[in-house]
């Protein structure tokens, strides 16, 4: 099974990234899930959602999971929150930020030593879509890092869940996917 959690700041998009990436997921005949915590529901407050993959049916249903990745889409949440609580040696982690893979362990010695990917998600955000919200970049990383599926499939299939919004942010999402994808280190 694949466990995925998102470390986010309500507001961020990380439900809506974890419940687009099932709904991908879920057109190529693999069983998922999709779910939040809210500590407080307030926009800003810290939050972790999550997605299970599986071939078979998922059973659990519980928040504790031993996550193959982390994603960390608001950076401040790398000293605030421990993002690296029940991860397991292989664990891999991808985390927003204007900073390289050095300059951030060395920022946070508790990153020493884990397999850490960088992307400045909200800058993409805010110079792609206008807004910070940084669920569909982390989204397009997570295809380079993960080669789950094809850059070009996932797009695709993002265009058809975001359909019900305008063209022109249908477009801006696809260009900060594939900006993720190819400036994730």
């Amino acid at each position: 099974m694949l466990e995925i959690r998102w470390h986010s700041r309500a507001g961020q998009g990380a439900v809506t990234g974890a419940k687009g990436l099932a709904d991908v997921i879920s057109t190529t005949g693999k069983h998922v899930q999709a779910f939040a915590f809210y500590g407080s529901a307030k926009r800003g407050a810290a939050m972790t959602a999550y997605n299970r993959v599986d071939d078979e049916i998922i059973m659990n249903h519980e928040k504790y999971m031993q996550p193959d990745y982390v994603f960390v889409i608001d950076p401040a949440l790398v000293y605030t929150s421990d993002v690296t609580v029940n991860g397991k040696e292989d664990t891999k982690y991808i985390i927003t930020t204007h900073m390289n893979r050095e300059e951030l362990i060395q920022s946070q010695p508790k990153l020493e030593g884990k397999e850490i990917y960088t992307v400045d998600c909200i800058t993409i955000a805010n110079e792609t879509i206008g807004r910070p919200i940084p669920n569909t970049p982390m989204l397009g990383a997570f295809m380079k890092i993960s080669q789950m599926y094809d850059i070009e499939f996932f797009k695709e299939s993002m265009k058809r869940i975001l359909k019900k919004l305008p063209q022109k942010i249908i477009d801006a999402n696809m260009i900060a996917i594939q900006r993720a994808y190819d400036e994730v280190k």
